[in-house]
């Protein structure tokens, strides 16, 4: 069933008429790779960047500041480096009123109304942009210079209308050459365009905005948006509702933890005689996929296990964070464990929790767990592994290798299906862009989920998912790579039963019709794609 949703693009043609003209000066990225180098020359600035609620925060970028986080962490062509003396402060014009941006609004589901105040918006930011570099006389468009927008229907190579990463992107770009002209220039526009509501463009140019002004200004972990709540700092009710909810209009995790629930359930059924349950949660659902396991264990044919075991391992936080990774971390004190335990004594499940916190998956071993030879032991492993080499990638292949030291009947693996992003596979353009990439599929699809609606719930959800902007670890790798390191440590694929399948299926068939599971015949993989554009995968091992 389609989720109604109002027109994606409704006001690209403005914007992108504006951009058209206003950008005019500076190398033709929309068409052109981001490999332009010019002569490399600094200024400092006061950037001004907005936060959530549109007040307006001054970030001071000082061009001590700024220039020594951009030597330490970006490649400078020093040989045609022109640095100032002295600090040159350019003196822009006040930012506009953001209470003139574009926001959720009856004009947000009237095109020509919407249309009608971004042009307007769009002449006005145009004015106070005129003069951020001296001598550049910015021109307006008179006649009709604009880029048209067609449907992205399910090609995964279009992105027409996706204005958002063709100013991060080469801003990216510049600050890797150490451009700092563009850099500035192109930090500015983001401003005047960037806003926390709106389409998923607004939405991403106002993440992206946030991410790069503070990969300049300092080295350390970001938090959220003055005022915004993520996972780490939500309430507890606020956030295991938020995650009902979410589960409930975005197959994003629903469709993952499903396909590992079956796969349980088909693992138990394999087993000569119905044993306890143990299985290991290495995950980001935070008790939300388990109620729904539960009920399905009370309606198996033979009856559920005398036993079922379930050992959380929550991750290991290193100064408050996890690195930036998404999803993982949750609130302090926060323990599904009470609300599951009364929800299986009221089925007739015979539950135990055992919560590992703070634990690091390396240390992992059966003692650990408390495994026995008298129990069916599946791992759980979802959107986890992939953040545990940082320093060294080839520390997931070391985890596997613990991972099938337990011995268990069967593994579930399911993870982003994306390009790696580590900071050693590419330079900074080219690692941010895969970023971008990443969140621009969850900023799009949780649009149409949550039907344009503006909430707290859903500002959470995608500050979390911004979260991989400013990630210093791995983003992910492609499934090919984890199949591969799968089967050097000795894992064999195995593949998902008709039953898996066909309810994967039909629960998808309840969320928008731009999501497709694809089943993948040559490795056995079952993968979740939106607007033809792959999100991620489940994977099924066995010893």
């Amino acid at each position: 069933m389609a989720i109604d949703e109002s027109e994606p693009n409704s006001n690209f043609d403005s914007i992108s008429e504006w951009l058209a003209s206003t950008l005019s000066d500076i190398p033709s990225f929309l068409d052109e790779p981001y490999s332009y180098i010019d002569d490399l020359n600094f200024y400092g600035d006061s950037l001004w960047v907005t936060d959530q609620d549109d007040h307006i925060v001054n970030h001071n970028i000082i061009l001590d500041n700024t220039c020594n986080s951009f030597n330490n962490s970006s490649p400078v062509n020093t040989s045609t480096s022109n640095i100032p003396s002295e600090p040159i402060i350019l003196n822009h014009p006040q930012p506009l009123d953001l209470s003139k941006k574009r926001k959720t609004s009856s004009s947000d589901h009237n095109p020509k109304a919407s249309r009608k105040n971004q042009n307007r918006q769009m002449n006005e930011a145009e004015d106070a942009h005129a003069v951020v570099e001296p001598g550049v006389q910015l021109r307006r468009s008179t006649g009709p210079k604009r880029v048209t927008t067609k449907s992205t229907g399910n090609n995964s190579s279009n992105k027409e209308g996706r204005w958002a990463e063709h100013l991060l992107n080469p801003c990216a770009a510049a600050i890797t050459v150490g451009n700092m002209n563009h850099v500035q220039h192109l930090l500015y526009v983001l401003h005047e365009l960037a806003s926390f509501t709106g389409d998923a463009n607004y939405r991403l140019a106002a993440h992206g905005l946030r991410a790069l002004t503070h990969h300049l200004s300092s080295p350390g972990s970001l938090s959220a948006s003055a005022g915004v709540t993520n996972f780490a700092s939500a309430n507890h009710k606020f956030f295991r509702d938020s995650l009902i909810n979410f589960n409930d209009i975005s197959p994003w995790f629903r469709i993952p933890n499903n396909i590992a629930n079956s796969s349980v359930l088909q693992i138990i059924g394999e087993q000569d005689q119905l044993k306890k349950l143990h299985i290991l949660d290495i995950g980001v659902s935070h008790g939300v996929q388990w109620p729904t396991l539960l009920e399905e264990l009370t309606r198996r044919s033979g009856g559920p296990p005398p036993l079922v075991r379930l050992t959380v391992i929550t991750p290991t936080i290193e100064n408050g964070e996890l690195r930036g990774t998404p999803f993982v971390i949750g609130p302090p004190g926060y323990d599904f464990s009470s609300q599951l335990l009364s929800f299986a004594k009221a089925i007739n499940i015979n539950l135990q929790i055992n919560r590992l916190d703070n634990f690091p998956l390396q240390n992992l071993n059966s003692q650990v767990i408390n495994s026995s030879s008298d129990e069916t032991l599946v791992i759980c492993a979802q959107f986890r592994l992939h953040n545990l080499n940082h320093a060294n990638p080839d520390e997931r292949t070391e985890l596997l290798k613990i991972l099938k030291s337990l011995d268990p009947k069967g593994l579930v693996l399911s993870e982003n299906n994306t390009e790696c992003s580590c900071n050693s596979c590419g330079d900074f353009a080219t690692t941010f862009s895969r970023r971008v990439e990443y969140l621009w599929r969850f900023l799009d699809s949780t649009s149409v989920a949550y039907k344009g609606r503006e909430s707290e719930e859903r500002r959470m959800m995608e500050e979390e998912a911004a979260k991989a902007l400013t990630n210093t670890g791995e983003l992910n790798e492609r499934k090919e790579k984890w199949c591969e390191r799968m089967r050097s440590v000795g894992f064999v694929k195995d593949v998902f039963g008709e039953d898996v399948i066909d309810g994967a299926r039909a629960l998808l068939r309840k969320y928008d019709s731009n999501w497709e599971m694809r089943v993948e015949e040559k490795d056995g993989c079952v993968d979740l794609w939106w607007k033809g554009q792959p999100i991620s995968f489940c994977s099924l091992w066995k010893m």
